[in-house]
């Protein structure tokens, strides 16, 4: 899972998401093809995690033994925020509740997924099917 092992404290604020376009994170590093968020908002850790196996999946299916020697992913962001939640039928107030899951905050421009190794056509389908599994909208970029 894409979380954090420890973290200073068990319950943060949730806080903004920034809706300007931060410099880190924006440009492709490692692969020669990504997904880039449209607008900012929270992904969860399952749908992450979610993303990232359906690239998988359509590199297996594309290509059986191509991309176990030559493809990989990059999964650039972490789900680093606790998310509470208080159990239902619990009456207002006696304070926040425990830790129920994680999320990333994603700024606009940001690059969330990247790969390399494959072909220009089978990372677009990848970059489309994962572009389903987290709430906001994507696109696909391409190292030039």
């Amino acid at each position: 899972m894409l979380y954090p092992k420890r973290t200073k404290y068990s319950k943060y604020r949730k806080g903004r998401c920034s809706r300007g376009c931060k410099l880190d994170g924006t440009q492709l590093g490692f692969g020669r093809y990504g997904t880039k968020s449209c607008k900012a908002g929270r992904l969860s850790y399952r749908a992450i995690e979610a993303a990232r196996r359906a690239i998988i999946g359509q590199f297996h299916r594309a290509m059986s033994g191509q991309f176990r020697r030559n493809g990989k992913i990059w999964v650039r962001v972490l789900a680093d925020l606790p998310i509470t939640g208080k159990p239902t039928e619990v009456r207002m107030g006696r304070g926040k509740g425990n830790p129920t899951g994680w999320i990333a905050r994603v700024s606009t421009g940001q690059i969330p997924f990247e790969m390399d190794g494959v072909s220009l056509s089978n990372a677009r389908q990848a970059a489309t099917l994962a572009a389903h599994k987290p709430c906001s909208s994507t696109k696909f970029v391409q190292w030039s």
